[in-house]
């Protein structure tokens, strides 16, 4: 960050009095400009034993498979994020049931919740991020072709929960790297 978005002037990293960290603070207006992690959020959408899973059409890991999950907006809870997200992404509506995991990722200032979902109807098709869109059971996951490790993390976690026959609610801090 170069200048303050308040008033134009230029920033400078030092830690402000009664701070412990070094934040962007403007030179002129003395306005602090907080860097805070981004909240992501998703959902794992499930009809008759099989997940949504879209192939991303944008950077960064263009033509691997994710769930539907992106940033999450202001002026709406993360259950609406999630439930847009589905929306934007894989052309489906999903009834957001429980939050299956809080994965945070703090090498890159992010924080994931990925949420249980139905699908409502066996309808889908691409947005305008994604490339194709399935219902893909556990043995068909391409596991070596999954965009994100925490999208590989929240998988296995909610397939092994389904396995037991009991869903909880998973905090995992997601390592580079992992899958």
């Amino acid at each position: 960050m170069n200048f303050c978005s308040h008033c134009g002037s230029s920033v400078r990293p030092f830690i402000p009095q009664g701070d412990d960290r070094e934040r962007h603070v403007c030179s002129d207006c003395g306005l602090i400009h907080y860097q805070n992690p981004k909240v992501v959020v998703g959902c794992i959408a499930e009809w008759q034993e099989k997940v949504i899973l879209c192939t991303r059409a944008i950077a960064p890991r263009i033509g691997y498979w994710t769930l539907p999950a992106g940033y999450l907006e202001n002026d709406e809870t993360t259950e609406q994020g999630a439930a847009r997200e589905a929306r934007e992404e894989a052309g489906i509506e999903a009834r957001i049931t429980a939050l299956h995991g809080i994965y945070e990722l703090p090498h890159i200032n992010q924080l994931y919740l990925f949420y249980r979902a139905e699908l409502l109807e066996p309808e889908f098709a691409p947005g305008v991020e994604s490339l194709d869109v399935r219902l893909i059971s556990e043995a068909e996951v391409p596991w070596s072709e999954l965009a994100f490790g925490v999208v590989g993390t929240a998988l296995k976690s909610y397939f092994n929960d389904r396995r037991n026959g009991a869903y909880q609610l998973h905090r995992t801090t997601v390592q580079p790297g992992a899958i």
